[in-house]
């Protein structure tokens, strides 16, 4: 705790050192963000210094950790004493400050929700320079409560105490496929409320779609036994095993960890999936942050780009994003999403509120306690067809996941105009905290970061 004091009296010192009106911005090495900003050459905050589990305790069955720490990390230091986050993010170098602050979502939510339910108490430098530490009823409970959502625009976590659960060794997975729609939602509905199917437990839910008649539901359970682990982190590809066979073992850490080696499906735009040249790839490169950096390489030049325009293909609309739908209206969204979208597979993750506070307890993404949602995930490209513009594709889905009555996150491109944005994102809630929290409006505001790019 003594380095976690002069991590932070450093970050108050650089922040309060920023001139009136100057942008601010955190200096991180690693970024799961597909919102682009417009470059600033003002110096980030270095915050090299916060990213440490501070400590963890097997009886309490918590974990203190500094917010700049990756989940790869936080999960070595949980699984050395039989534990793991309750809700571990696909992506290895996602922080922990950045589950809380902006949304994270993985195969547990459907029974432990989000991961900000999870936290106890988060240490919090404000807008206005001061340090905080919220909970959920203390005097900050109102930042507590807007936190989640807000991209570091009341403020940036320092430090975060979390519940954790005990793990078993092993995970047992069953991918069983349906081609209809309407029955995979319905079996859904059936391991949420009974956490079986076909009378075995389900710890661990997710699904794959591949076309309309060919998705999957990958039922996971724990096991103290395997009669084999397989291993997804080389040349075999896991999303292409869900097609392949019907039952598989993996080491709790290659489950929580199983999406990562490709980036879900999205390696085979780089050609990390061909077999010559996944031969060729240096195993230590097949990893969701290599990728993210040859994103990061072609945003900057746009090689692909130039050379797709070279051999007179159309131009690209980039298509990243993860929308929440209530389950009733999910097969609808699908159906419509496969006829119009030409992106496959699309990953689906099942949640529902930890959370049993009245009202709406986490305000700025305003889901329903008691109700069940599925995460739809597509990240893919698709041709900007003759008469039509860049972002035609992402406002047609902003507006069809409106009418079913979802959300989607903010990761991402984001088009709402201003009065639609505030009244689907805690516009109200928002707006007093910031007050609050930040009323020299030294960081931008949420509509500001999401949509206008700054």
């Amino acid at each position: 705790m003594g380095a976690h004091e002069e991590a932070r009296r450093r970050l108050v010192a650089q922040y309060d050192a920023i001139p009136a009106g100057a942008p601010v911005r955190l200096a991180k090495r690693t970024s799961n963000l597909f919102r682009p900003r417009d470059r600033s050459s003002t110096p980030g905050l270095d915050v090299s210094g916060l990213d440490t589990v501070l400590s963890v305790d097997p009886v309490a069955r918590t974990a203190d950790v500094q917010a700049m720490t990756t989940y790869e990390h936080l999960v070595d230091a949980t699984l050395a004493h039989g534990l793991m986050p309750s809700v571990v993010p696909q992506l290895k170098t996602i922080t922990l400050g950045g589950a809380v602050t902006g949304l994270g979502i993985e195969s547990s939510s459907f029974r432990n929700g989000l991961p900000h339910e999870a936290v106890r108490e988060i240490e919090v430098l404000t807008g206005e320079g001061q340090v905080v530490v919220a909970t959920p009823d203390g005097p900050d409970a109102d930042l507590f409560r807007t936190f989640p959502n807000s991209y570091g625009t009341l403020g940036y976590a320092l430090r975060v105490l979390i519940d954790l659960e005990p793990v078993h060794p092993y995970v047992r997975l069953r991918h069983v496929r349906f081609t209809d729609l309407d029955e995979l939602t319905a079996a859904i509905d059936t391991v949420v409320q009974q956490r079986s199917y076909d009378g075995e437990p389900v710890d661990f839910l997710d699904g794959t779609v591949f076309t309309a008649d060919e998705a999957y539901l990958t039922l996971a359970s724990w096991a103290d036994t395997a009669p084999y682990t397989s291993d997804y982190t080389g040349n075999k590809i896991y999303y292409r095993s869900i097609q392949q066979r019907s039952l598989d073992y993996l080491t709790v850490r290659d489950y929580l960890w199983r999406w990562d080696t490709d980036w879900f499906w999205c390696s085979r735009a780089f050609g990390a999936q061909k077999p010559r040249i996944r031969r060729l790839w240096p195993k230590r490169w097949l990893r969701s942050d290599v990728y993210w950096k040859l994103i990061r390489l072609e945003n900057r030049y746009g090689i692909a780009a130039r050379l797709e325009a070279r051999k007179g293909l159309p131009p690209r609309e980039r298509v990243v994003q993860d929308v929440e739908i209530a389950l009733e209206r999910t097969a609808d969204f699908l159906r419509w999403f496969l006829r119009e979208v030409p992106i496959e597979p699309i990953w689906l993750c099942p949640l529902r509120l930890r959370s049993q506070e009245d009202g709406t307890p986490w305000p700025l993404y305003p889901l329903r306690k008691g109700e069940t949602y599925v995460n739809v995930g597509f990240w893919s490209t698709v041709a900007i067809k003759d008469g039509h513009a860049d972002g035609d594709v992402n406002r047609r889905i902003e507006q069809v996941v409106a009418e079913k009555g979802g959300h989607k996150s903010l990761y991402s491109d984001v088009y709402y105009g201003h009065d639609e944005f505030w009244g689907l994102y805690g516009g109200e809630d928002y707006h007093a905290a910031k007050k609050r929290y930040d009323p020299q409006g030294r960081l931008h505001d949420l509509y500001e970061k999401a949509v206008q790019r700054r």
